[in-house]
């Protein structure tokens, strides 16, 4: 009687799915900054070009092509703005810098993604992933509250960071802000039972520390991002996630007075934008100016990537503060200069002109019109909306709108090109219209 041979180390190593490599770079970005460290590259990112490394491998290895040509039109767009720009830079050194990183989000990891996750089962690994990174950040975060750990917020050491420190506070709003947008796309959609409860327990575990991050713009963006993906999924199917929501939120805000007076203050701000802004928001303001006027000045190819910071004085006015004071959570005070607009589109606009914009603002919009006509397809297919594509048209959705509150830098880059990746994968890959089987 023939037995099976027991498979080797490299045997094994090929049956495991490639979307290992991408989980991977969603894991590393659990691990804990040193205090004060910042600018640097995280592990993620360089895991990050090995799993772009290792995509290229098995494309050559297996001699198959590598994007249709929607795909690589989606993908190739941006590139022409970043060129252009690249040459305009203002040294020899920012150019390939600058590139580099948009390339990293907006190209080379995307297509990465697009490219390792082969069907829906990989989606959902990578999903509960990013889900669970979540809350490892959002307990640190709450952690960081209860103890008075955390950085300093009105001159208490109580705003939730996790582990990216006071140097980048909305690394965790940004991490938490996805891992519950993915929570409330895998409660609602097509799913087992028990994955959307799990589900829908994690969304509102997300909700605390999404409150305690104080992070105005990533409120902003999660609560329009749930909003279309309960339109999406359908209403009378969203009615009992969104109820559980509300009444959450009113427990842990009402009832347990969970940072009440402070977080009644953070929200009561948002309105007060135009009519009493504090010094933060005066500063994003004059910021956005001094963008429109470098876009002004050089209105087609912008001042150049990593430009900004060098125009930066020349256009903004007086109200502009010298930078923002970051302490605690480990790390000692630091002044830190300001040196973008905090608006992604403000920011393309600025340093790559309308060519740049038009060209990575155009790869975004076919992204969101294409993702979503593949979930009209697929409610009319398969009679209910799958829960990869309330996701991934979520999370594309989150970062659209966030977009106009932030830009990209710090170690959560990485976890936006993902994003943009998982968006790649349900409104180009072929494998996301297939219909699984029951």
């Amino acid at each position: 009687m023939a037995h099976a041979l027991p498979l080797g180390p490299t045997a094994r190593a090929r049956r495991l799915p490639p979307v290992l490599a991408v989980v991977a770079v969603v894991a590393l970005l659990a691990l804990p900054l040193a205090p004060g460290g910042g600018g640097g590259a995280h592990p993620a990112d360089a895991v990050s070009a090995l799993a772009v490394l290792y995509c290229a491998l098995r494309l050559v290895r297996d001699g198959r092509r590598p994007l249709s040509r929607t795909a690589a039109v989606v993908f190739g767009l941006p590139v022409l703005g970043l060129a252009v720009a690249a040459v305009g830079a203002v040294s020899p050194g920012a150019g390939p810098a600058g590139l580099g990183r948009y390339l990293q989000a907006f190209v080379l990891v995307p297509a990465a993604v697009l490219l390792l996750v082969r069907d829906r089962a990989d989606v959902r690994l990578l999903t509960w992933s990013m889900v669970g990174l979540a809350l490892w950040q959002g307990a640190v975060g709450v952690h960081q509250y209860v103890t008075g750990t955390g950085a300093s917020y009105q001159g208490e050491p109580i705003r939730a960071v996790g582990t990216f420190g006071p140097q980048d506070v909305m690394g965790m709003a940004t991490v938490v802000s996805l891992g519950l947008v993915c929570a409330v796309g895998l409660a609602l959609g097509r799913t087992p039972g028990r994955q959307r409860l799990l589900a829908a327990g994690c969304a509102l575990a997300l909700l605390l520390p999404l409150a305690l991050s104080f992070s105005r713009g990533a409120w902003i963006a999660t609560a329009v991002t749930c909003a279309v993906q309960l339109l999406l999924a359908g209403v009378r199917r969203a009615l009992a996630v969104g109820a559980a929501v509300v009444a959450a939120a009113a427990v842990l805000v009402g009832g347990f007075g969970v940072g009440t007076a402070m977080l009644q203050e953070r929200v009561g701000s948002i309105t007060r934008v135009t009519d009493a802004p504090d010094q933060s928001v005066t500063d994003r303001y004059t910021m956005w100016a001094a963008a429109a006027g470098m876009w002004r000045e050089r209105p087609l190819t912008g001042v150049g990537l990593k430009g900004f910071p060098e125009h930066r004085d020349a256009h903004a006015s007086l109200a502009l503060s010298s930078g923002s004071e970051t302490d605690g959570a480990g790390a000692g005070y630091l002044r830190q200069p300001l040196l973008s607009p905090h608006n992604m589109y403000l920011l393309v606009l600025a340093e790559q002109g309308l060519i740049g914009l038009m060209a990575l603002a155009g790869s975004w919009l076919a992204l969101l019109v294409l993702g979503l006509r593949a979930l009209r397809g697929a409610r009319r297919d398969e009679g209910s909306v799958p829960d990869c594509a309330v996701v991934a048209c979520g999370l594309l959705v989150w970062q659209l709108t966030d977009f106009a509150y932030a830009d990209i830098g710090g170690p959560s880059t990485v976890l936006t090109a993902v994003c943009f990746g998982l968006a790649a994968w349900w409104a180009l890959g072929s494998a996301a219209r297939e219909v699984p089987e029951r």
